[in-house]
């Protein structure tokens, strides 16, 4: 088993620490995992046979929109995006 995958998480076998004893979190692009958990800026996902670990610059719990735009930035582009269509949308709308 390699120990960093593709996009350079850490990968922890299960044996090494078997249950992590958080509480669970929604937040974070779930990859597959059966479950997410975040203690502090470290985001563990659990696997059946391993976890998979990084540390995120900005917590979303505290500043969702700064860890959209930093650590998962292809979302945070696209939420600007719409936004930006969104009010160009409303501004001709009532402007008439």
């Amino acid at each position: 088993m390699t120990f960093i995958d593709d996009e350079g998480d850490i990968l922890v076998p299960k044996l090494v620490r078997p249950i992590i004893d958080r509480e669970i979190t929604l937040l974070g692009e779930k990859k597959g995992s059966l479950r997410q958990y975040r203690i502090g800026n470290l985001h563990v996902r659990e696997y059946e046979n391993h976890y998979s670990v990084h540390v995120d610059r900005i917590d979303p719990r505290i500043d969702p929109l700064g860890h959209l735009i930093i650590d998962a930035p292809r979302y945070g582009k696209g939420i600007l995006m719409l936004a930006t269509a969104v009010r160009k949308y409303l501004q001709s709308t009532y402007e008439n």
